[in-house]
């Protein structure tokens, strides 16, 4: 007999109750998803994140009182880099380029049909990005306005601890010594390595140091 696979988890943080609400109803109905954990803002969300109930996909909210979206996603970055984050937005470009460095994974209005919503969630589990057009046409035409080059599009979707990891990655250091140059922990490490593999559709310690060349992160001086 064929074994069925456990839905993804999908964590939920918003302070609008009407909102989150409807938006768990409507994940519940997928067959391949199940919400995991829900939370008023990201103090919350900390509180209430265990083992148990550890989301793959979190679909945040930016602006909520006591721990904001900005906030939230920097505390994912250091210490669960895994977690893929969608952010609910009505945001202008420059604040959506501004999330992307600080680890957010895509974007998707408060106003989505139950449609998009599920293939946001299936893009961000398959390919690790998802953005509508409309937000990605803003993105473009910013960055084309503000002449970004190649390298700069590569490197903006690293938050600023894995361009940090990144260039010592391009070190001799062990992954260890790596650990403790970054004042964080071994398994924190595993975590960046493995999410940046995930991100940067890299399989080796070797795949990372050439995006890093390449994207301008590291520069090598023959």
């Amino acid at each position: 007999m064929q074994q069925t696979q456990a839905p993804v988890k999908v964590g939920l943080v918003d302070d609008h109750i009407l909102i989150r609400d409807a938006l768990a109803n409507v994940i519940r109905s997928f067959d391949e998803f199940s919400v995991s954990i829900v939370a008023d803002n990201g103090k919350e969300f900390i509180d209430k994140l265990n083992t148990g109930n550890m989301p793959e996909i979190l679909i945040l909210d930016m602006n909520m009182p006591e721990m904001d979206g900005h906030a939230t996603t920097r505390w994912i970055s250091q210490n669960h880099p895994e977690i893929k984050i969608l952010v609910l937005t009505m945001y202008d470009a420059e604040s959506l380029i501004h999330m992307i460095k600080g680890g957010v994974r895509g974007f998707l209005k408060k106003d989505v049909p139950p449609g998009e919503l599920k293939h946001a969630l299936q893009c961000i589990l398959e390919n690790g990005t998802y953005c509508s057009h409309t937000i990605t046409g803003r993105l473009f035409n910013l960055m084309k306005t503000q002449g970004t080059k190649n390298s700069a599009w590569g490197a903006i979707i690293l938050n600023d601890n894995e361009i940090s990891f990144l260039k010592l990655v391009a070190t001799e250091m062990t992954y260890k010594e790596i650990a403790q140059k970054m004042q964080i922990s071994p398994r924190t490490i595993d975590n960046y390595r493995d999410a940046l593999f995930l991100k940067l559709n890299v399989k080796s310690r070797v795949g990372l140091v050439m995006y890093a060349v390449k994207n301008g992160v590291v520069t090598i001086n023959y």
